[in-house]
């Protein structure tokens, strides 16, 4: 590709992709109850969203190895992508394939983000660096969550307006780059909420309890379907008051607040998973 051609491609979809920000989506997207409002226009950064307008016979679409999730419109349709903290500004491209069995290339730009740092002491030094017995059990627990992280429910119809999974106050954002006792780790993959021990937490928005557990660094933690990619993660728990397979809806009592696994006090660390990749959270929050 010629650097004018790269550069009328970029041109093209970063215009689209800028355009449909501003669109609102009525409740005849998946169902009655599922909306799609407006994304904040900080979106096009590393773990943040892109929300592209497609062709409206596209069946499926697959951004990095993953599938996207399709949303229409007002006869509109629009592949809704979030975008790993690894992602690299600049042009990112994803396909789409149509009913003719015929595979399409999009793509969107995103541009860079400076995250800020956040510097934690942690008492359990095992926390920070887990033992031999403790990296076996870790390594199980991360298979388990990654293969949650990709499940991909039809039948549910997931909701893009979430209400906050508890009251409290915010006290870590999503991408912080976390240093524990001075040594660096990963980035923080979600919101740190924080809230007296036995607060309770409610689901954000409808969907199905995928998996429950109790585990090294998350503590006491579910993971809540929402659909076609859409997969919400609740960690550091007290209690958990639901079971697997449940079917439960927005504002409905899930578990309570705890300091279960690695934390520094009573929070609830919440994350959302779009296309098998954490996004903030903040994005699904009303203004």
């Amino acid at each position: 590709m010629s650097k004018k051609a790269s550069l009328n491609f970029r041109f093209r979809y970063l215009t689209r992709t800028v355009l449909c920000l501003f669109a609102v989506c009525s409740p005849s997207l998946f169902g009655a109850d599922a909306v799609l409002q407006r994304l904040p226009a900080a979106l096009l950064v590393p773990g943040g969203a892109a929300v592209v307008p497609t062709a409206s016979d596209a069946i499926r679409g697959e951004y990095k190895g993953e599938r996207v999730l399709l949303a229409r419109f007002e006869g509109e349709q629009y592949a809704i992508i979030g975008i790993p903290l690894s992602a690299k500004p600049g042009l990112q491209t994803f396909t789409l394939d149509n009913r003719a069995g015929e595979t399409e290339t999009l793509g969107f730009s995103i541009a860079d983000k400076a995250y800020t740092e956040q510097r934690l002491t942690i008492k359990n030094q095992r926390q920070v660096n887990p033992n031999e017995t403790d990296m076996t059990r870790i390594q199980a627990e991360s298979a388990e969550m990654k293969a949650a992280f990709r499940s991909w429910d039809e039948a549910l119809a997931p909701t893009f307006s979430m209400i906050p999974p508890v009251d409290g106050v915010r006290s870590s954002s999503f991408g912080l780059k976390r240093f524990f006792n001075g040594e660096p780790r990963a980035p923080h993959s979600g919101m740190d909420i924080a809230a007296d021990e036995g607060t309770p937490i409610v689901a954000p928005a409808a969907g199905r309890i995928l998996a429950t557990g109790n585990y090294f660094f998350n503590g006491n933690t579910i993971i809540l379907d929402h659909g076609h990619g859409l997969i919400s993660l609740y960690c550091h728990m007290n209690t958990i008051d639901v079971e697997v397979g449940r079917q439960v809806i927005a504002g409905e009592q899930i578990g309570r607040v705890g300091q279960t696994g690695r934390v520094t006090g009573p929070h609830l660390h919440w994350s959302v998973n779009l296309n098998n990749t954490r996004i903030d959270p903040a994005l699904f929050l009303a203004d």
